[in-house]
C-alpha cells in the first residue's frame, strides 16, 4: 500500500476550493481506486493522506484533468506552498476497544 502526503501554506481558500474538493475526492475514491481519503486544516496549514494500492493507480489520478484544473488553481491561488510526497506503508496497526 502506498500513502500520498500532500502539504501546504494556505493563501486563500474559496468556495470554488470547497466544490474542487469534494469533487476530487469522490473522483478519486471511485474512479481512481484510492482506498482512503483524509484531509486536516490547522492554522493555514493543510494535511490531506489518500491511500493507494498502486503506484500506477496515483499516476493516473495525476494525470486526471480536474485533477490538473485543480493543481492549477492551487498553485494561483489557493496555496502559497505544497509538497507531495508518495510513500510505502511498511505496517499499520489499529486497537479498537
Amino acid at each position: 500500500m502506498f500513502v500520498v502526503i500532500f502539504k501546504a501554506e494556505i493563501a486563500q481558500l474559496d468556495a470554488e476550493y470547497h466544490q474542487f474538493a469534494l469533487q476530487l475526492r469522490e473522483k478519486a475514491l471511485s474512479e481512481y481506486g484510492c482506498i482512503k481519503f483524509e484531509s486536516y486544516t490547522e492554522n493555514q496549514q493543510e494535511i490531506a493522506l489518500s491511500y493507494w494500492n498502486s503506484l500506477e493507480n496515483i499516476q493516473r489520478w495525476k494525470q486526471d484533468s480536474l485533477h490538473q484544473l485543480a493543481q492549477q488553481k492551487g498553485h494561483e491561488r489557493w496555496y502559497k506552498r505544497y509538497s507531495v510526497e508518495v510513500c510505502v506503508v511498511q505496517r499499520q496497526y489499529t486497537k479498537e476497544q
